[in-house]
């Protein structure tokens, strides 16, 4: 179903994220990435960290979802869930870089919309 792979498709963009932002963030693809210099970085790596964990967050959420049943049980997690990264995404688009509409909300809504209409 489309719905089950655009929610795990979200899940793994945020498991992504993760990595990036607790793990991966010093280093130079991901400064690159990120247009970010080896000192903003450095500087600002627990609070890249702490924005990971919550990407995490989001990740753990939808597959949970998925665990439970989308579509099924898991769907109303997941409308949740994805409704929340479609918000990240736009205050994250209106705040720090519109590359975060495309790269979060649009796929968290199409897996919404996937989810409504059932397909």
């Amino acid at each position: 179903m489309i719905a089950t792979a655009l929610v795990a498709l979200v899940a793994v963009i945020h498991l992504a994220i993760l990595a990036m932002e607790m793990v991966l963030w010093e280093t130079k693809p991901v400064r690159a990435l990120f247009g970010i210099s080896p000192d903003f970085a450095a500087n600002t790596r627990v609070l890249a960290a702490n924005q990971g964990l919550y990407n995490g967050f989001l990740a753990s959420g939808l597959l949970l979802s998925l665990w439970r049943g989308v579509p099924g049980p898991g769907a109303e997690l997941a409308w949740f869930i994805l409704a929340c990264v479609i918000v990240a995404g736009l205050y994250g688009a209106a705040t720090a870089s519109r590359r975060i509409l495309f790269v979060q909300a649009v796929p968290a809504l199409l897996a919404l919309l996937a989810i409504l209409t059932g397909i």
